[in-house]
């Protein structure tokens, strides 16, 4: 045990954040001026601890082995420092190809992504309340002004999707993915589109309906618990949105996905896809255990794709894309503002979370949330992982019909429409 301790301290003298240990046998590696204080119940934890496997750490926090005291952003920045410059895994085998497409397949039946989504976003409306803005809305926010709130942000962001499909009263528009009825709404109440949403969050969905019938839109708002696979393309939609949606998807289902989106659009018609995409090409997970912790406790099948392969998928369903654009940095701003604010409200999460979900389940939920969101912004901050909204167009084949010729489509082919004032 004395040489596992010594490469601890070796690692800790590089840190940039002083960070406290506290060992099983109840000896302690005091730092001056600590400002994050790990405790370990057992040396395997201390073991992963000093293999830099940053994520096996945070489980062993979930599950109660492993104590933690100190500010998430302190925590993170200790954490950065203590893995690769870029622990991102990738393997360009064959193999490792073929088990992962195979893994996909099986990981996103109808059945099986309507359990994930609702493990994930079914804990309790009220817990995603404390820290989420007013309108719900769980996503990229868009700063487009330095001092905007995240609530601010969150506007200019569901409006700047609005923009961008270029939205109009009477417009048939279908959101995939509705969450919380954020966009869903917005572009209803600010735009006058007949809108429809669907969902596979129970909660979501209850949450919604009940939104839909307090504003009175219920003649041209609607909301379906339902997947996109089910939904029919009798009447085709003019506008189809989908915000943090395909990375659900999978790998492997992808083209079918591309494909409803295609039969779903109406020639001419307009698409916007707002979703995580990993920051390397051959991208299999976040390495140094963050993407087995991400998988255990937030995201079951969730999997991310270089945007270059979505846009590929895109390409290859018949669909052109006409703007692509990257808030990578946007999104690091947004969860570290979600994290923040669930920082501030700890005692009345735990309570929340353990009203809805047990005493040892709902401390265990708090546990994994506080990683996810710290994780995941320094993550962003790092460029390991990515945000695209990527614009495209279901040409209509008619060459002089629209405002340019050759067109084919509602898109302008210039970018003025989306920001000069309304």
């Amino acid at each position: 045990m004395q040489s596992l301790v010594q490469k601890i301290e070796s690692q800790l003298v590089s840190l940039p954040i002083p960070v406290s240990l506290r060992l099983p046998d109840g000896h302690r590696i005091d730092t001056p001026g600590a400002k994050v204080r790990l405790g370990f119940s057992n040396w395997s934890g201390l073991a992963k601890l000093a293999a830099r496997q940053i994520g096996s750490v945070g489980e062993d926090y979930v599950e109660g082995r492993v104590e933690i005291e100190g500010s998430m952003r302190d925590l993170m920045a200790a954490a950065v420092a203590l893995m690769p410059s870029n622990p991102v895994e990738s393997d360009t085998g064959w193999w490792t190809r073929l088990l992962r497409t195979a893994k996909s397949r099986g990981s996103h039946t109808l059945r099986r992504d309507a359990e994930q989504i609702q493990f994930h976003y079914d804990v309790s409306d009220d817990f995603y309340a404390l820290w989420l803005d007013p309108r719900r809305v769980y996503s990229c926010a868009y700063f487009r002004d330095e001092a905007m709130s995240l609530a601010q942000a969150q506007e200019a962001k569901l409006d700047h999707i609005c923009r961008k499909l270029r939205l109009k009263p009477g417009d048939r528009y279908l959101d995939i993915g509705s969450g919380w009825g954020g966009l869903l709404l917005w572009a209803a109440e600010h735009y006058g589109v007949d809108a429809t949403g669907i969902t596979l969050s129970k909660n979501q969905h209850a949450h919604v309906e009940r939104l839909i019938a307090e504003r009175g839109l219920q003649d041209r708002v609607r909301v379906r618990l339902m997947d996109y696979r089910e939904l029919s393309a009798e009447q085709p939609f003019d506008k189809i949105s989908s915000v943090g949606m395909f990375e659900h998807v999978g790998g492997a289902n992808m083209a079918v996905y591309f494909q409803d989106v295609h039969q779903l659009l109406a020639p001419g018609g307009l698409t916007l896809q707002h979703g995580i995409t990993s920051g390397q090409l051959d991208y299999r997970q976040l390495g140094a255990g963050m993407g087995d912790f991400i998988e255990k406790y937030i995201f079951p099948g969730g999997e991310l794709l270089h945007v270059t392969t979505v846009l590929r998928e895109t390409a290859q369903a018949g669909l052109e894309m006409v703007d692509t654009e990257n808030l990578r940095p946007h999104y690091a701003r947004t969860l570290w503002a979600w994290s923040d604010a669930l920082e501030a409200q700890l005692d009345k999460a735990r309570e929340v979370l353990e009203t809805t979900a047990g005493p040892e389940r709902g401390v265990r939920i708090l546990r994994a949330y506080r990683l996810y969101l710290a994780g995941c912004a320094m993550s962003f901050e790092q460029g390991w992982i990515a945000l695209h909204q990527m614009l495209s167009a279901r040409p209509d084949g008619k060459i002089s019909s629209h405002a340019m010729r050759g067109a084919q489509s509602l898109y302008p082919f210039s970018r003025d429409y989306m920001y000069s004032p309304r």
